[in-house]
């Protein structure tokens, strides 16, 4: 399994951005997916993660009611991230796995840098 997020970029205080994570290798659809996020100098910490069949979310406490994870149960998942703080700059990765919401989790992608700036 081979996961990409992508999506990634510079966004001003308040705005918003969407990243997308596709998998290559084999099909998702039994997985639960995960988004992290690395800033700088700190260590890798769970964002949002969805059921395999995407009627269960679960939202680190830091971006619940701004951030929404969905997917479409071919090979993408996505991550809507609205009302972005310069605390959301980071790497964000996209992860598959067979545990909880919030993890283990087996496949990690390459990440996606999010600068929130003005």
């Amino acid at each position: 399994v081979q996961l990409q997020a992508f999506g990634g970029g510079l966004v001003q205080p308040g705005g918003s951005l969407r990243l997308s994570c596709a998998a290559s290798g084999r099909t998702l659809n039994t997985y639960v997916m995960g988004w992290f996020r690395q800033a700088p100098g700190k260590e890798r910490q769970f964002v949002a993660g969805i059921s395999w069949s995407g009627g269960s979310t679960y939202y680190a406490d830091s971006v619940k009611g701004r951030f929404t994870i969905s997917r479409d149960n071919g090979k993408n998942t996505d991550l809507q991230m609205n009302s972005l703080k310069p605390d959301d700059t980071a790497v964000y990765y996209c992860a598959a796995g067979t545990g909880y919401l919030n993890g283990p989790y087996t496949y990690w992608g390459h990440g996606t840098l999010v600068t929130v700036s003005s």
